[in-house]
C-alpha cells in the first residue's frame, strides 16, 4: 500500500463520500476512485461498499483504516522523528554500571533524563564491574559505563560524579572491630577479599598501593564477584576486604563493621566514560545531562591515560 493510496481510503473512509474526500485531498473524483481501485486489487478484497445513496466500509475496510492511519501518520511525522534524533531527544543510550553501590547515582541521572527526554531510550545493564565496562565501551557494546578507574585508555573520556571515601569492611567479631580508626600495618597477616581485577580497576589497585607503603603483600583468600557477595564473605569471617562509603550506605551488611583507614587515602572517583569519537546525538544529551546534576564535580580527579 502506497502512502498516497493510504490517504485516498483514509479520506474516503472518514468522510464516506467521494466527493467530499476528492475535494479534501485536492483530486478529482476519477483519480481518487481511480487510486481506491488500484489499492483494492493489490489487496485482494474489498474495502467500501458504494451504493447509489451511501458509502460505507466493509469489514476488511474497518480491519485495514487503524493500520493506515498509523502508516500516515508514522510518515507525516518522520521529518519530526529525524529532527529529533538528530537533537539526541530521541535515540538509545545503553548504560552499564556496577549495582547496589551505584544505584542511587543512576536512579538520578534515569529521573532527570526521562524528564528532560522522555523520548530518549535509557538501557541499563548493571553488575558491570568497572573493567568489564570499559572493555564494553571501547568495544561499542555500550555507549557509556559508571565505574572507578584510576587509569583509562587515552581514547576514552570521563566526568566524575561523585568522590567516595575508602573505608576498611571487617567482621563485627574483628580483633580491631572496637577501634574507630584502623592502619594499615595492622592488618598484615590478615586475610583479603578483593574485587576481580581488571585494567583501570581502581579499587584492587589501591589495596596493594596502600599495603606496599604499609611494607606487606596482601594474602588474597577470595574473590567476590561484586560487592554485595564481598560483604557476605566478610560477614562470614573469610577475611577483611577494602571497600568505598557508598557500599556502606547503600548495601545491607549485617554482621560486617566499616572504620575509617589511618592512612587517610586519597576518595576514589566515580565516573562516567565514554568513546571519544561516539558522534551519537542521543548520548552526548546524556552527557550533559549529567554535568549539569554535578557541575561541582567536573574537574575533579583527572585519570591517567593508559600506555
Amino acid at each position: 500500500m502506497e502512502v498516497q493510496q493510504a490517504r485516498v481510503f483514509i479520506a474516503v473512509a472518514e468522510e464516506l463520500h467521494f466527493g467530499r474526500a476528492a475535494q479534501r485531498l485536492r483530486l478529482t473524483q476519477s483519480a481518487l476512485s481511480r487510486s481506491l481501485a488500484q489499492l483494492e486489487r493489490a489487496l485482494g478484497a474489498q474495502l467500501v461498499e458504494r451504493t447509489t445513496r451511501a458509502v460505507s466500509l466493509t469489514p476488511a475496510g474497518e480491519a485495514l483504516l487503524p493500520h493506515a492511519q498509523e502508516i500516515v501518520a508514522l510518515v507525516d511525522r518522520s521529518a519530526e522523528i529525524v529532527s529529533a534524533a538528530s537533537a539526541g531527544r530521541t535515540g538509545r543510550v545503553r548504560l552499564g554500571f556496577a549495582g547496589p553501590s551505584t544505584n542511587h547515582v543512576v536512579g538520578l541521572l534515569a529521573r532527570e533524563l526521562r524528564r528532560r527526554l522522555p523520548g530518549l531510550r535509557l538501557e541499563l545493564v548493571s553488575s558491570m564491574l568497572s573493567h568489564t565496562s570499559l572493555g564494553q565501551v571501547l568495544e561499542g557494546s555500550l555507549d557509556i559505563a559508571l565505574g572507578r578507574w584510576d587509569v583509562l585508555p587515552a581514547d576514552v573520556a570521563s566526568m566524575v560524579i561523585t568522590q567516595e571515601d575508602l573505608v576498611l569492611a571487617m567482621p563485627e567479631g574483628h580483633r580491631l572491630a572496637r577501634h574507630a580508626r584502623v592502619g594499615m600495618k595492622e592488618l598484615a597477616r590478615d586475610s583479603w577479599i578483593v574485587l576481580p581485577s581488571g585494567p583501570g580497576a581502581a579499587l584492587p589497585q589501591r589495596l596493594h598501593v596502600l599495603a606496599a607503603q604499609a611494607g606487606f603483600v596482601p594474602r588474597i583468600t577470595q574473590i567476590a564477584p561484586d560487592s554485595a557477595t564481598s560483604m557476605v564473605l566478610v560477614a562470614s569471617g573469610f577475611g577483611v576486604a577494602l571497600t568505598q562509603s557508598s557500599v556502606q550506605r547503600h548495601i545491607h551488611a549485617p554482621g560486617v563493621v566499616f572504620r575509617e583507614l589511618t592512612e587517610a587515602p586519597a576518595p576514589l572517583p566515580v565516573r562516567l566514560i565514554w568513546r571519544r569519537d561516539d558522534t551519537n546525538p542521543a548520548l552526548i544529551e546524556v552527557v550533559e545531562t549529567a554535568q549539569a546534576l554535578h557541575p561541582s564535580t567536573l574537574r575533579a580527579g583527572e585519570p591517567r591515560a593508559a600506555h
